[in-house]
């Protein structure tokens, strides 16, 4: 493990591994990344179970560390799970269970989130899991709510993504928390990924959307964007498509995953997020400008999509200067 001071990050290993997942973990937390200077993360992986371990692919692992690893670490990411009607040891539960109730935060990629629902620590919360294994989700973990449509979603300390490349997505978005935007943007510029994708965006088009002359929905997301300021009721969507009210919600809906007030609500927060981190303006100002109306509004939806207030996001990730005192 590298000799740094930043987080442990832990990735675990089992029989029937699903490598490219496993391989998304260790990018982004496992490579040295001498431009990030001190204190970047630290990692290292842990089997979870004895015996042989086998990944996909044809080859087995020997693993360094066993599951004891997990009591250390401030991230757990479980980077798959070889079924979603395999069971979950209660040992690795427990583990998780603890390391949780200490303040490590816990991660999965596809169907990882068996793993964390097993535990139970997604009850009474939102999942995501790629999109074919949502319906057996919900049915194994009632107490879960499952959205089957998400890039990524998070439960306080609990965070779970879709299929892999979300997983990319939730691991870039763990930097961004940690680290700032900067060191996102260079995680993501050294995988050639885009620098942010918000973890609302729809996973797939289950059907796709027909164009139409004077009414698709793109355009629409488009002005919309530029325009978060001004009012967006739906009669004005539905006009601004020439489509009735109940047929542009389903087909807002189909095209980008979520209904139109969750997509206007999660967009504005994104934006929030770059014009507080760029520190010029106050939480009122912000709010005026994403069209929130005023500080108050703003930090409902903050708590509610990020996890932290609009003056706690701008003291991790804005301008030292800028920074309340």
């Amino acid at each position: 493990m590298p000799d740094t001071t930043g987080p442990f990050a832990v990735a675990l290993l089992y029989d029937g591994l699903c490598t490219f997942e496993f391989g998304i973990v260790a990018e982004v937390f496992g490579l040295p990344r001498p431009e990030m200077g001190e204190g970047w993360y630290r990692f290292a992986s842990c089997a979870v179970e004895d015996g042989p371990l086998r990944a996909q692919g044809g080859f087995r692992l020997t693993p360094d560390h066993g599951a004891e690893l997990i009591d250390r670490a401030d991230l757990v990411v479980v980077p798959g799970w070889r079924g979603a009607d395999a069971p979950v040891p209660e040992d690795l539960c427990r583990r998780l269970r603890a390391a949780h109730a200490r303040g490590a935060r816990l991660a999965s990629i596809c169907s990882g989130a068996f793993v964390l629902a097993a535990t139970g620590l997604l009850d009474g919360g939102t999942a995501t899991t790629h999109w074919r294994y949502a319906d057996a989700l919900r049915a194994r973990h009632p107490a879960v709510a499952v959205d089957h449509a998400s890039l990524y979603r998070s439960h306080g300390r609990v965070f779970t993504s879709a299929g892999s490349a979300a997983g990319i997505d939730l691991m870039i978005e763990i930097v961004r928390r940690d680290y700032g935007p900067d060191a996102a943007n260079s995680v993501a510029r050294r995988l050639v990924m885009p620098a942010h994708r918000a973890g609302g965006q729809a996973q797939v088009l289950e059907r796709p959307v027909p164009a139409r002359r004077q009414s698709e929905v793109a355009p629409l997301l488009d002005r919309m964007r530029v325009e978060l300021g001004a009012a967006w009721p739906l009669a004005r969507m539905a006009g601004e498509c020439r489509m009735s009210v109940r047929t542009f919600v389903r087909r807002f809906t189909e095209a980008t995953g979520s209904p139109p007030g969750e997509w206007l609500a999660a967009e504005r927060v994104e934006e929030a997020k770059r014009l507080l981190a760029a520190g010029r303006l106050s939480a009122d100002e912000v709010a005026t400008a994403v069209g929130m109306g005023g500080a108050d509004t703003l930090r409902h939806h903050f708590r509610r999509r990020v996890g932290l207030s609009p003056r706690d996001y701008r003291i991790r990730f804005g301008p030292a200067e800028a920074r309340p005192r």
